[in-house]
């Protein structure tokens, strides 16, 4: 009767970044599916579905035309439900975010700075939605406001990146409140909206996609063999310093069973 145990042995008691480990291995399980400890392939992780993520968005901004005040706006929701016109806007509850980022005030490309907007997540299946709000008053000239990038991040409190979005993809929606005439212009390399001369009171908003910040994707192991292979031993490079817990998850099957284990043995890496 096969059995799951696994012994492992490794040789050294420190390795640097970029050596070679070689794990021993003591046993005949049928199946072996190694998790390295490194992100991303933490074995505790394995059936995590949500995490305390942040989410970090900035941008480049660049105003002209007019005299600059504050019409242009960020602002996020949890409860908008995705259906992008006037009234389900309205109903949606808006935060006023604009504080947190620096906008152009006639300077081309300004960085907005990077700003993590986790905290307005209040549950974990929440979606956040980012918006633009461009709110100008009639004026002789409204100003036109160009975003030239935007990024957004995903990072685990593991420290693991996720880009969630670009301009290229983070399919933006317009939603036009006042003066049909000026709306939001859409492209893959920048968002743009002129409120022109001459001009009525103007309401435009631009909508991301929405973001499920505390959504997480379980981590996950390398298969090293099934029923139909053998191994004795099983090499591995970490490219990150730190101390590892580097973990065989085993299981043999037979016609009367089933019997799984757990081995793990720490792994220390320095610079």
């Amino acid at each position: 009767m096969p059995g799951a145990k696994l012994g492992i042995t490794v040789p050294e008691k420190e390795y640097h970044v970029g050596d070679t480990v070689t794990f021993y291995l003591n046993g005949a399980p049928d199946n072996i599916v190694f998790y390295s400890g490194e992100i991303g392939h933490n074995y505790e992780l394995r059936d995590r579905l949500y995490a305390d993520n942040d989410l970090f968005v900035d941008f480049t901004s660049y105003v002209r035309y007019g005299t600059p005040f504050d019409n242009m706006k960020c602002m996020v929701s949890s409860n908008f439900n995705g259906v992008y016109d006037v009234e389900n806007v309205e109903k949606a509850e808006w935060t006023d975010v604009s504080s947190k980022f620096t906008f152009s005030d006639g300077a081309d490309r300004v960085p907005s700075g990077r700003v993590n907007l986790k905290e307005y997540v209040k549950n974990e299946e929440d979606t956040l939605y980012f918006a633009f709000l461009y709110d100008d008053k009639k004026s002789n000239r409204q100003n036109n406001w160009i975003v030239r990038t935007i990024n957004v991040e995903k990072v685990s409190p593991e420290g693991s990146v996720t880009q969630e979005a670009t301009m290229s993809n983070i399919a933006w929606k317009a939603v036009d409140f006042k003066n049909l005439d000026k709306y939001w212009t859409i492209t893959t390399t920048q968002v743009l909206i002129d409120g022109g001369a001459n001009q009525p009171e103007n309401e435009d908003w631009l909508i991301s996609m929405g973001f499920h910040v505390r959504k997480s994707v379980p981590d996950t192991g390398i298969t090293l063999k099934n029923i139909s292979t053998t191994m004795t031993e099983y090499q591995d490079v970490y490219t990150q310093s730190g101390t590892f817990n580097a973990t065989f998850a085993t299981s043999s099957e037979w016609y009367s069973g089933r019997s799984s284990a757990v081995t793990s043995v720490p792994v220390v890496i320095k610079p």
